[in-house]
């Protein structure tokens, strides 16, 4: 199915409410959830739609595909690499993308920390975390996500603004929502242990968003839901 630019703005209306009633069942303020709308293998007019309904940043998965449509839209919006990250890549992201959401290894911490000094710039991260212990998944175990920290902090070119998970596909929603209690947990546990603040819990997508919202998430990377399916 194609991508139609006139259904977004309902689409767009029917997850908000779907996440009003979510936060407020859960004692959440419904605006302490963004949504994030992911624009990969969509056209670049599917970034102009989402700004044009209000939002102000877009995720994509891949550097040389985003990089391309950034060449063609002139607007104020912010870009976010949500998809994993190749070492080659590595000086290409930090170039153009506000952040970067999947930093899963020290060395793709130093890396991102190098090029982002060479280019004179502090490079905004999240620490991504296989919190549902996938071997299909990207993402640091639990149990390194301290280390991946520490370095982290130690970096002046980096500002670490918190973690990121993706769930595991299974048709039980109690997986994706364990998940997610993981990682807001393992955030609580790193913030009390280093003292610094992990605000951003970068969970949910287009089939687990409402268990994420109950469980903490503060961005939600949605596509399907918003653009159709693919």
């Amino acid at each position: 199915m194609a991508f139609s630019p006139e259904d977004f703005p309902e689409r767009l209306e029917r997850v908000r409410e779907r996440i009003r009633s979510v936060a407020n069942t859960a004692g959440r303020s419904p605006d302490s959830v963004r949504i994030l709308p992911v624009t990969k293998t969509l056209p670049a007019s599917a970034v102009c739609t989402a700004v044009a309904a209000g939002l102000d940043m877009v995720g994509e998965n891949r550097v040389q595909e985003a990089v391309a449509k950034m060449k063609e839209v002139d607007l104020r919006v912010s870009w976010e690499l949500i998809g994993h990250l190749q070492s080659n890549k590595v000086r290409l992201a930090v170039e153009h993308f506000d952040r970067i959401q999947s930093v899963d290894t020290i060395t793709r911490i130093e890396q991102i920390n190098r090029h982002a000094a060479e280019a004179d710039k502090r490079m905004a991260i999240l620490i991504q975390v296989n919190a549902g212990r996938d071997p299909a998944k990207f993402g640091a175990d639990l149990s390194q996500a301290p280390a991946l920290l520490e370095r982290a902090l130690s970096c002046t070119n980096l500002r670490i603004d918190g973690l990121m998970t993706i769930a595991p596909l299974s048709d039980d929603p109690e997986v994706a929502r364990h998940t997610f209690a993981r990682l807001r947990s393992c955030r609580d546990s790193l913030e009390q242990r280093f003292g610094c603040r992990l605000a951003e819990l970068s969970m949910g997508m287009s089939d687990d968003f409402e268990s994420a919202v109950r469980e903490g998430s503060t961005l939600l990377r949605l596509g399907s839901v918003l653009f159709g399916p693919r």
